[in-house]
């Protein structure tokens, strides 16, 4: 009787995983958290670094939109060399000549009325700055539940690979036993043969298991862009299941349409859209700028200057302003054009708004009837245990006393070990759909 209580306790202490999930000692690395796996994510994926970098360069936009309104300052310098026969300005005849010319001029232009583009370009950069925080939180957001779903994966199969190991050590006791019994005259050899093939079937299943922790592992280490698995180890939660009754879907969704960044994001490009098509018709409004500028010349002929440079360049010395309208009167319809694809363009943003609405309330949708149905199936999986470890109870009774054969004691076991199993699978579903709906209330993963 005290080995039957204890192979059920073994059984059931792996399959709710009460037993830690790493030996923790001096020498063992530390343990991970949920957060800390999360955090270090953000930090390192590289999809996130890149989504950092064009929010930067959003940044320099708004930078470049801001100040396109002061004018500008531009200096040129050239120098040329002329020579050959060139007709004289005095008599008409003909000569070889050779004459150098150095010209310095600076220049400015202040746009003065622009149709409104400038400011237009201004606002549309701000907003597109935002759209792209707004994809970098995105960004942010799935890997968190990318991690998340595969650090409670982790904890499944490592919990799993537990259950597998136990099995093979029931299966060698019970092969012990037989082998005894077989000694003695007790037991036939076929029954002995089922044994070992047994603990071989058991050893097989330990492995896979062993191995799909592993790569589950790895899989989770590789979202965390760590050079390698070696001594990653994941902290075991030491939270129960509580079973509070789920917020409603609708509210949810409510709460999720205030500060979802896939939402916000597209209503910043929807809201940018506006400025678009103003920018589009600004082209029809006329242009009005101011320009201003001065230069100089110094002349030699011959090789003969009719004063020093800085003389030259002082009597050379001319200066002007002016004003310059453009009126567009006709540019092939390309401006209207510019217009109606405008508005298409903010067509397509309204419909990608409605998409990601609609793409949300289906995941928050999802989640919670998973939720549900985890709920559900770990409560039916509880009653499953409870049933299989009494009947495995009977079951090893009446094996021990030679009224079952080796064939129903091992599908009792199995009974029992797939019952917790299914325990596992409805709590970590059961988990990470509810940190998925606590992530769509605001609520920080943890």
């Amino acid at each position: 009787m005290k080995t039957i209580r204890k192979t059920i306790s073994v059984l059931l202490l792996s399959g709710i995983g009460i037993t830690s999930i790493q030996a923790q000692d001096n020498n063992s690395p530390q343990a991970w958290t949920l957060r800390q796996c999360i955090d270090y994510a953000i930090e390192h994926n590289i999809g996130i670094r890149k989504s950092a970098n064009d929010a930067e360069i959003s940044k320099v936009d708004v930078h470049t939109s801001k100040w396109a309104r002061l004018p500008n300052l531009s200096g040129s310098a050239s120098q040329n060399w002329s020579w050959g026969r060139t007709a004289s300005p005095v008599d008409n005849s003909y000569s070889d000549i050779n004459s150098a010319n150095t010209s310095l001029s600076l220049g400015t232009n202040i746009p003065i009325f622009t149709g409104l583009q400038l400011s237009n370009q201004y606002s549309l950069a701000k907003l597109d700055l935002k759209a792209t925080i707004e994809d970098l939180n995105k960004a942010k957001e799935d890997i968190a539940i990318n991690v998340t779903s595969a650090y409670l994966q982790v904890l499944f199969n490592l919990e799993l690979s537990k259950v597998a190991y136990n099995q093979v050590n029931l299966s060698k006791d019970q092969l012990k036993r037989i082998q005894g019994l077989f000694g003695v005259g007790k037991a036939s050899p076929s029954e002995v043969a089922e044994a070992q093939a047994r603990v071989a079937q058991d050893e097989m299943t330990a492995v896979q298991s062993d191995n799909k922790y592993k790569l589950s592992l790895l899989d989770l280490s590789q979202l965390l862009e760590l050079p390698t698995p070696e001594g990653f180890v994941l902290e075991n939660p030491k939270e129960e299941l509580d079973f509070s009754p789920l917020t409603p879907p609708d509210d949810i969704y409510t709460q999720a349409l205030a500060y979802k960044p896939s939402i916000k994001s597209a209503e910043y490009r929807l809201q940018g859209s506006i400025n678009s098509i103003r920018i589009a018709q600004s082209s029809f409004y006329p242009q009005l700028s101011f320009s201003a500028g001065l230069g100089s010349n110094y002349y030699t002929v011959s090789g003969r200057s009719e004063g020093s440079f800085g003389n030259q360049m002082k009597n050379n010395l001319n200066k002007y302003v002016g004003f310059n309208l453009s009126v567009p009167l006709f540019n092939r319809f390309s401006t209207r054009n510019k217009v109606r694809t405008a508005r298409l363009q903010q067509n397509n943003l309204t419909l990608q708004l409605d998409n990601a609405k609609k793409t949300l309330y289906k995941e928050i949708q999802q989640s919670w009837y998973n939720a549900l149905a985890a709920e559900s199936k770990y409560n039916s999986s509880e009653v499953a245990v409870k049933a299989n470890e009494e009947s495995f109870r009977l079951m090893s009774e009446k094996f021990n006393n030679g009224k079952a054969t080796f064939v129903e004691y091992n599908e009792s076991k199995l009974n029992l070990t797939k019952a917790l199993s299914d325990r596992l699978q409805a709590k970590y579903d059961y988990l990470f759909c509810t940190k998925i709906l606590d992530f769509y209330k605001g609520q920080i993963i943890e």
